[in-house]
């Protein structure tokens, strides 16, 4: 799906049309999963190969969060990385403030923009070095950019960071393994920051770790953005998370982009029968009795999707068409869906409910 060609025209509170800061249009990547070729060819089999992600678009505009939402093996954080370059798509594009930047020759090119994105990786435990000491992990990206010298005042610099994340400057001199998760994270985000970002691809930042911890996390992420004027591409499986940190929401399905809308929109008046099931998964603690649809069947597998629609097998719309046709993307108040049901006017009555 294209969405950008169909985006409505984003605007400011004074009406003014707003330039995105990062726009991706048409991404695709695919993963070669083949068998060894001598497998292959006694076995007379072909390659095989994963499409992850499959034509998705979608804009960012400057100090605004966009949550993508899915099912595990979506293609949310293969998106993630081809945003940050730790892969490179197979097609589409990436500009981030007038300047293509998809491939690594770009990116080569334009060092001062990669210097804008940072990372915050899922697991605490696996993304810091175990072998440095805190000091050093948040230093490393001042130091590799060239951004202060001299021993004193990078420690003054890492002083700072951490304790504008919470901790305490004397950490410096720990290692990873004698803090907590939730301590982990805020080092991990410390480090993100260390090197002046703009940018920030939040990988489900919070999903390993405890429920009371995820709200610290969250909480000190938003503060961070409020502070320092920061930009979140944010990738999370919980709603509930995702309606409380979002300016707007993209919902993925076995690599496409199924729909997107601001959080308000998304929440009270989805319209992709896949993003309602995914709201009527939210707990309703209002006890409203309102009757649900869950999500029926499994994930279709990505190395042999279904023809037509993605989702056709687990929708109780789908129709012939759903079944051989790929829907489009359409325009609606808010932002886009690709969905036949929606565009014959096929859809039941659905009632909001509060997000958890």
């Amino acid at each position: 799906m294209s969405e950008q060609k169909n985006m409505p025209e984003q605007k400011n509170i004074s009406g003014q049309k707003k330039t995105p800061m990062l726009v991706a249009k048409d991404l695709r990547k695919m993963f070669d999963v083949s068998a060894p070729w001598l497998n292959r060819l006694l076995e007379g089999k072909g390659k095989s190969l994963v499409r992850a992600v499959d034509g998705v678009s979608f804009s960012i505009n400057p100090g605004e969060t966009f949550s993508l939402v899915g099912e595990s093996g979506c293609g949310k954080s293969t998106v993630a990385r081809l945003i940050v370059g730790l892969y490179e798509p197979n097609d589409g594009s990436i500009n981030f403030e007038g300047v293509e930047f998809a491939t690594a020759a770009d990116r080569a090119r334009h060092p001062e923009i990669q210097g804008r994105m940072q990372m915050i990786f899922q697991d605490p435990y696996a993304s810091l070095n175990p072998r440095w000491r805190v000091g050093d992990i948040i230093a490393e990206p001042i130091r590799f950019r060239g951004l202060l010298s001299g021993k004193a005042a990078i420690d003054k610099r890492v002083g700072e960071l951490l304790s504008q994340v919470g901790l305490s400057p004397v950490d410096a001199r720990k290692y990873p393994h004698e803090f907590s998760g939730g301590q982990r994270q805020r080092i991990s985000i410390a480090r993100a920051l260390a090197g002046e970002p703009e940018f920030l691809v939040c990988d489900e930042p919070t999903s390993a770790l405890d429920v009371s911890v995820q709200a610290q996390i969250l909480n000190l992420m938003k503060d961070l953005q409020r502070k320092l004027g920061l930009t979140y591409l944010f990738i999370s499986h919980n709603l509930a998370v995702v309606y409380h940190v979002s300016d707007k929401v993209g919902v993925m399905y076995l690599g496409r982009l199924v729909e997107w809308a601001d959080t308000q929109t998304l929440f009270t008046r989805p319209l992709h029968p896949y993003t309602r099931m995914l709201l009527d998964a939210i707990p309703d603690l209002d006890m409203t009795g309102r009757a649900r649809t869950p999500v029926a069947g499994e994930v279709p597998s990505p190395l042999n999707p279904p023809p037509g629609c993605s989702f056709h097998p687990r929708c109780p719309l789908a129709n012939e068409r759903c079944k051989r046709e790929v829907p489009k993307s359409l325009t609606v108040e808010g932002g886009a869906v690709a969905c036949h049901a929606v565009e014959e006017g096929r859809l039941p009555p659905w009632k909001a409910q509060a997000a958890a």
